[in-house]
This record gives structure tokens, sequence and C-alpha cells, in this order.
């Protein structure tokens, strides 16, 4: 991955970041990683345990940043949300997935958290 795209996502997740804890989410890792894949950021919505995809796009509309998380990311991040709640004891959690997707253009960043973004799909 190339030094400007690392530098876009990295951007793109502080954004979305300050966005949910305007909504109220609560961070509880950002980053996760393990030998199935990573997950951006994983939070607390009231009692709902949520996992966080942010796609950051520029010079795109938001729909393709929304677009970007196909049926193989989907898949990805569903597994490694599942190995997250076993290693954490937490598996009879509520959880859901959500995606922030950001769209860089020219003026402010447009972004949108979209809630129940996908159902568990492995």
């Amino acid at each position: 991955m190339t030094k400007e795209r690392l530098e876009l996502g990295k951007f793109g997740e502080e954004l979305a970041l300050r966005k949910i804890k305007r909504l109220g989410y609560k961070k509880i890792i950002c980053n996760f990683r393990c030998p199935l894949g990573e997950v951006d950021i994983i939070a607390r919505d009231g009692d709902t345990l949520v996992f966080l995809e942010i796609k950051t796009r520029k010079g795109r509309s938001i729909d393709y940043a929304k677009e970007a998380v196909n049926a193989r990311k989907k898949r990805q991040i569903s597994k490694v949300a599942l190995a997250y709640m076993k290693s954490e004891d937490c598996s009879d959690a509520r959880a859901r997935f959500d995606v922030v997707a950001i769209s860089l253009g020219r003026g402010k960043p447009e972004i949108e958290v979209i809630k129940n973004a996908f159902e568990l799909a492995y």
C-alpha cells in the first residue's frame, strides 16, 4: 500500500473517531488485528458491541465509499468480529456492523455513519 493511501486511511479513521464519539459511541480499540484480518474500530454504542469499517475516498462521491464494502470484506470483518468476541469472552453480547463512509473533496469532508450496514456473513 502506498504511503499516500496509508495517510488517507489514517486521516479517515481520525475523522470517523471524532464523528462516532459525537454520536455517543465509546471506543474500545482501533485496528484490531488477528490472523483472520483486521477491523478498523471496535466500539460500544450503549449495550451493543459495534464493529466499524471505515472507507475513505478522495475526489469521489460518498456513494463510492459506501459501495467499497463488498461481500468478501463483509465475510472477513465477520470472521474477525467473531474471533474478537471469543477472545474477549463476550460471545453473548449484542453486536452489529457499521460502516463509516467518508468523501474528501473540495471543502468540508462528507461523513456518513451507516448503522447495521450488513449482517453477519461467514
